[in-house]
């Protein structure tokens, strides 16, 4: 199933408008999960790519969203953009899987050297006893990579979520918003608008 073209036309619009506006954080998208007991967890983790396959974020693997991703392959995603007419709100819902590795080290290969290192010197999620661990923990890997590119952790990599959902929120004075929802139905894609 490939994203409804309509649909990822204008989310690649919306996508451009944002970062032409001045956006710090254009892509910054909210990225829910839920755990073994089915409680939902949400953070902010930034947009690195769309296309009719669907939306691509990187992270830890072994994370508590990496752990929340390996048992559950659901999540919601939602972008928010204020400063686009009156505001603007993407929300997607889907599976998600992992990319593959040639994917996440094409990826990798482009971050800043120091967010290369941190993927390594980090444990995320895990308790930090005090901030000097972490950074002797940067300054081990900083000697360990001297001089050499970077490999990609094999602890980290990307996510493609392939959505069954995409739906449009474009704010209005008085609350008068319009909603364009875009659903996965009997193996077709269904539009339809929503009450506000």
């Amino acid at each position: 199933m490939t994203i409804c073209p309509e649909a990822l036309a204008e989310l690649e619009a919306l996508l451009a408008a944002a970062a032409a506006s001045g956006d710090p954080e254009p892509s910054a998208m909210n990225l829910s999960s839920i755990d073994a007991d089915g409680r939902p967890h949400s953070r902010i983790v930034l947009l690195k790519g769309v296309g009719a396959d669907g939306l691509r974020f990187f992270t830890n693997y072994t994370s508590a969203k990496g752990r929340e991703l390996a048992a559950n392959a659901y999540v919601a995603l939602c972008l928010h953009w204020k400063q686009l007419r009156e505001g603007v709100q993407v929300r997607v819902e889907g599976r998600v899987e992992p990319l593959s590795a040639a994917d996440s080290d094409a990826y990798f290969a482009t971050r800043p050297r120091g967010s290369q290192i941190g993927a390594w010197a980090s444990l995320q999620s895990q308790t930090l006893p005090e901030r000097g661990d972490f950074e002797a923990r940067i300054e081990k890997y900083e000697a360990e990579f001297a001089g050499r590119d970077v490999p990609r952790p094999p602890h980290w990599g990307g996510y493609l979520v392939k959505p069954d959902l995409i739906e449009f929120w474009y704010g209005a004075n008085f609350r008068l918003h319009e909603r364009q929802r875009y659903e996965w139905r009997d193996g077709a894609w269904q539009r339809r608008m929503l009450y506000p």
